[in-house]
């Protein structure tokens, strides 16, 4: 099984909005092995200036 990359905003009026990433061809991003979803959301999460949030997701469940 596969993981996803969630990502948490929240709009101007305060909603918040969750999406999943995409891949290059606008389909969802699948990644293959936790490791590397984990270590992307590291980079995304300690990179985001807007306060975004990243969390991964198997099966629709996060995965902690």
């Amino acid at each position: 099984m596969s993981y996803n990359i969630l990502k948490t905003m929240t709009d101007s009026s305060g909603k918040i909005i969750k999406v999943l990433l995409l891949d290059g061809l606008s389909s969802i991003l699948e990644v293959k092995e936790l490791s590397q979803a984990l270590k992307m959301i590291e980079i995304f999460n300690q990179n985001t200036d807007s306060g975004w949030r990243y969390e991964v997701r198997r099966g629709g469940k996060l995965v902690k």
